[in-house]
């Protein structure tokens, strides 16, 4: 029926006589390659694949060699390192399988394949159109959304390449969204013609990166001219002589096909593999290394049941894939042509594809079963194909399909499996559980003034919730005595917002005017890094409350110097509790995550840093998107605990003097399980009634006002920082571990160093003493305002790495406070 049973005829013979076509090049295409006519307005000719599993029976071991073939290749051409960042996307639905076996070859890369089956409520990363197929537009619907979005190597497998049309399509959609330096096009054939195979070079030229070709053949297919008129007729006059839904088989291949069995329509016998729960049965979604290694292991199992479901007669058994599920079916054929000892196993698929049948040695499609879709297809009914399969004389036919398609279609009077019937005494049905991409439930769009906080919507989105209507807050000394007993997480309430006096008002307003120059260089210093170092066009995810300032202050920046308009958001991030992780999948659904910057005001001891790079790992450990990249970028650095800053000094940053009235009117971030469920943001709370003392804006428009004079100093500072040895030494952390025991504390988070993180002790804890750096200046005159107001000691330090240090009453209880709620000494 092809070569590959009788060597005697090529099977494109047929065609070649008739339309002249000619395949030149590789000795080894007509082995691999015969040809058939099919109706098309654009080619009616069609290469046939000889190996790939989908028109022509073929053993399994020879159909999965030649993509894992494949795939060894392509490892080679990267390296490990390489390949263990890249990404191989097949295409629907005749490589499917292909791809996927190409995947198995590299080992270390994840696989996706294109899919014409849509699911409602998963969003596609991109899509594609084939123009010379007959249904042309592919999906892309991975489960994980960042899969596609990494920076790696993109490795693209299709059965041929023909004009490149596909790959081109394939490449500019996602290079649009996730550009990258390099991809690789895998196929079993390379058929350009001279005038296409130029136009790869030319377009890698064009988006400026580098793509590679592996194939096992190359060649090309001359046309003479007029042929596809030629070929359309020759099509209609083969249609019109057989009936208008073309051959099911001919009179020939019925006088030589088996004698009709005793029973005219035999049981369907249906069997349960038990596939792995929660293993998806191929790539439409994504697949895995690691989902490759719990199907290897279940392999064996599934087909010694596959085997005992067999007859003891049956010495030629065919296992029939459907349309876009080649791969599983494919991978249970080859396990068990490994089983079944002494049985030759061959393997196909059925498909959309129309194409005319002729029983001749010398044509690749020699019968055609003709059968209605039974998946439901998003495009409307219509009819599906199996090739070569009627008249072949197998003892028993296993059918592979999803659950999605294991439908009363499939088993009507005019089926898949009632054709089956007719030409086989063994039908066996293997249904595998259609894998369906977890949806979790549609997270809000972010939060925005003047709604929620008194910044402008285009400065900041919150990804939080609104909890204004609910009471939060309990006086300090409550806070403080439930925090410190494990009563309570600090995360769970709020304190009373301190109402600043007019005389601290004063004192702010000061310090922000003495200080705007030098805030605005650190700003500009720090921006100019993430754009250098970290994305050129970041996505700033400022940590709420005190780094949305500083985020708004670094978006307004990247406007002012380089015209960019920059997305930020703010999210919560709890001591203990890590990163709202639901604002990381909201982020990962809109946005590369590599592209994301997560920004802080300062730093302290580290404590947040940490915190957050471990919430990152957990993330990613439990399925989450991956490619954030946890480092912070800061104003300042003063605890030396990230590479990414403006400055290391420990100087005032005026918005650490207030609370919510210089961060948009927002408090800080609420995490309690009867108020945030597992679907939810965390929560905040927006104090409008505050809007009289709010600061937010003016704020923000003292530090920008200096942009244009500090401009070159910016330029020197970035410079500065960008070529010198940045690597935390965590000095701070360090600093903190001392005074916690030198003064007795024994409890790391009982020590808040920095003036930022001072001030923070004084508005919200019940404060012990503070540690200040012996001479000192104006950057104290606030904090020994509110010092003296709450009755703290502030003690002068001889060496300090800060300026100054707040230490939290290290042995609370309302007892140990005065009736006015001042701290007392120990």
């Amino acid at each position: 029926m092809n070569k590959a049973v009788n060597d005697d005829v090529w099977s494109g013979t047929w065609v070649a006589d008739r339309l002249g076509v000619e395949l030149v090049g590789d000795s080894r295409l007509t082995d691999l390659l015969g040809l058939a006519l099919r109706r098309n307005p654009k080619r009616a000719h069609l290469l046939v694949s000889n190996v790939l599993g989908k028109h022509v029976p073929q053993s399994p071991s020879v159909v999965y060699g030649h993509g894992f073939a494949l795939g060894r290749r392509v490892r080679e051409l990267l390296g490990d390192e390489e390949a263990a960042r890249a990404v191989v996307l097949g295409y629907a639905e005749t490589a499917t399988g292909l791809g996927h076996s190409v995947a198995d070859g590299i080992a270390l890369a994840p696989y996706l394949h294109s899919t014409r089956r849509p699911v409602p409520g998963v969003t596609p990363a991109g899509g594609f159109e084939e123009s010379h197929s007959h249904a042309t537009s592919h999906l892309l619907l991975p489960e994980n959304p960042s899969l596609l979005a990494g920076d790696g190597p993109l490795v693209l497998v299709d059965d041929e390449f023909s004009t490149g049309n596909t790959v081109l399509n394939t490449i500019r959609d996602l290079h649009a969204r996730y550009p990258r330096d390099r991809y690789v096009v895998v196929a079993l054939v390379d058929m350009r013609s001279e005038a296409d195979a130029g136009r790869l070079e030319s377009f890698a030229e064009e988006i400026g990166a580098r793509v590679d070709l592996v194939a096992a053949a190359s060649g090309t297919v001359r046309l003479p001219e007029g042929v596809l008129e030629k070929g359309q007729h020759l099509v209609a006059q083969y249609e019109s002589a057989l009936g208008a839904r073309g051959c099911i088989e001919s009179a020939a291949t019925a006088a030589r096909a088996r004698p009709a069995p005793t029973h005219p329509h035999p049981a369907i016998n249906r069997i349960d593999l038990s596939w792995p729960r929660d293993l998806p049965d191929g790539g439409r979604h994504g697949f895995t290394p690691k989902h490759r290694i719990r199907l290897e292991s279940a392999l064996p199992t599934m087909a010694a049941r596959l085997a005992e479901a067999l007859p003891p007669e049956a010495n030629r058994v065919h296992v029939l894939g459907f349309e876009e599920l080649m791969y599983a079916p494919l991978r249970l054929a080859r396990e068990l042509e490994q089983v079944a000892q002494g049985t030759q196993v061959t393997y196909s698929t059925t498909t959309r594809s129309p194409v005319l049948a002729v029983d001749d040695a010398g044509y690749a499609i020699r019968t055609r079963l003709t059968f209605p879709a039974h998946d439901t297809p998003a495009d409307g009914p219509g009819d599906r194909y199996a090739y070569n399969v009627a008249g072949a004389g197998f003892d028993a036919i296993v059918a592979v399909v999803d659950s999605t398609a294991d439908t009363p279609e499939l088993h009507a009077p005019d089926g898949l499996l009632a054709q089956l019937t007719a030409h086989t005494p063994h039908v066996v049905l293997v249904v595998l559980p259609s894998h369906t991409p977890e949806r979790p439930p549609m997270l809000p769009e972010p939060l925005r003034g003047p709604a929620f906080s008194s910044y402008a919507p285009e400065d900041v989105g919150w990804l939080l919730q609104d909890l204004s209507d609910v009471t939060l807050e309990a006086p300090t000394e409550e806070r403080e005595e439930a925090i410190q007993s494990g009563g309570a997480h600090y995360a769970e309430s709020l304190p009373v917002e301190y109402q600043p006096s007019e005389q601290y008002q004063e004192l702010f307003h000061t310090a922000l005017k003495e200080s705007s120059a030098r805030l605005a260089e650190a700003v500009g210093a720090v921006t100019e890094i993430v754009l250098q170092e970290r994305s050129p066009r970041p996505v700033l995810v400022s940590l709420a409350r005190a780094g949305t300032p500083v985020g708004v202050l670094m978006r307004r920046w990247a406007q002012f110097r380089h015209g960019l308009d920059l997305p930020h958001y703010a999210v919560s991030i709890v001591r203990g509790r890590g990163i709202d992780a639901n604002a990381l999948r909201w982020l990962a659904e809109h946005h590369d995550p590599a592209d994301v910057v997560f920004v802080d005001g300062w730093t302290g001891k580290g404590a947040i840093t940490r915190e957050l790079a471990a919430a990152i790992e957990e993330f990613e450990a439990e399925g989450g998107p991956v490619g954030f990249d946890p480092e912070i970028a800061v104003l300042a650095d003063p605890g030396s605990c990230v590479r990414t800053y403006g400055t290391r000094e420990d100087f005032l940053i005026p918005s650490a003097c207030l609370n919510s009235t210089v961060s948009g009117l927002i408090s800080r971030t609420v995490l309690r399980a009867d108020l945030v469920g597992p679907d939810d943001f965390h929560g905040a709370k927006f104090y409008r009634e505050l809007a009289g003392a709010d600061v937010s804006v003016d704020f923000l428009d003292a530090v920008a006002a200096r942009f244009p004079e500090v401009a070159e100093a910016v330029g020197a500072q970035a410079k500065e920082l960008l070529s010198s040895d940045r690597e935390p030494t965590w000095e701070g952390w360090a600093a903190v571990e001392r005074i916690s025991e030198e003064y007795g504390i024994h409890d790391v988070n009982l020590v808040k160093p920095g003036v930022g993180e001072t001030t923070r002790v004084l508005l919200r804890r019940v404060p012990w003493k503070i540690l200040a750096r012996a001479g000192a200046g104006a950057d104290l005159d606030h904090v020994r305002l509110l010092a003296g107001q709450r009755g703290v000691p502030v003690e002068e330090v001889a060496e300090l790495p800060y300026t100054c240090v707040g230490l939290i009453h290290p042995q609370y209880t309302r007892g140990a406070t005065g009736a006015d709620g001042r701290a007392v000494a120990l």
